[in-house]
Order: structure tokens, then C-alpha cells, then sequence
């Protein structure tokens, strides 16, 4: 069926079907994903999330992306006493989960969430 134009004319092509599946390269980095519940159940809490949102915020400085979002998720499936559970597409791509104690963890957990050479492309 001939497609419209502005000027009431018909295009020499007809209308293509939308795909279903679009691949976007995003303009950040990856997220951190760490469990809610857990979060609220450590003494410092609120400590561990800001330390982890600056720190990768200061690591991704370097990067020409914007630094990952911190993402508050459901159950992963592991509950730990008196820690979080905390992973990124890094971790989850070598299986691997960290249990963070406290907020004076965040600056180490950032550097093994946030790995130079991940295997997963950012920026341009």
C-alpha cells in the first residue's frame, strides 16, 4: 500500500515493519545492583550506598561515560547475616556476587564492580 506524504503525494516505498528487538549502546556505565532489604538490615546502610555511588562516580571520572546508577533490586537469592549482597554485569558475568559488611567496603567492592576491561562495551 503506497505511504502518504506531506504533500498528499505517495511514496515510491512502502511503510517498513517496526523491528521488535532495537540494540542501543548506552551512554553510561553498567549498574550496580544492590539487594534493598539487606541494605536496610546492615547498621550503615545508607553509609555503604553513598560511599558506593561516590566511589564509582570517581572511578568512572576517567571514563568518557557517565558513571553507573546504583539500583536497588529484590532478592538474589543469598542472605547473608549482617551484609549486602551487591553485583554488576561484571560480577553476574563471572558468577560471582560480593557481600559487603560495612561502608568503609565500598571503595574496594567498587574497583572489582566497576573493572576496567569488563567484556562489556560503553562510550563510543
Amino acid at each position: 500500500m503506497p505511504r502518504p506524504t506531506a504533500r498528499g503525494g505517495h511514496s515510491y516505498m512502502p511503510a517498513m515493519p517496526k523491528p521488535s528487538v532495537v540494540t542501543i549502546q548506552p551512554r553510561r556505565s553498567p549498574p550496580i545492583f544492590v539487594y534493598k532489604k539487606c541494605l536496610g538490615r546492615i547498621d550503615d546502610g545508607k553509609a555503604l550506598r553513598r560511599g558506593l555511588k561516590s566511589e564509582a562516580r570517581r572511578l568512572g571520572a576517567g571514563r568518557a561515560m557517565k558513571p553507573p546508577r546504583i539500583v536497588l533490586t529484590g532478592c538474589m537469592g543469598i542472605c547473608p547475616k549482617r551484609a549486602v549482597v551487591v553485583a554488576s554485569p561484571a560480577t553476574l558475568e563471572r558468577g560471582q556476587y560480593l557481600l559487603l559488611a560495612d561502608g568503609d567496603s565500598a571503595a574496594n567492592a567498587a574497583a572489582i564492580l566497576m573493572p576496567e576491561s569488563s567484556g562489556i562495551r560503553g562510550g563510543k
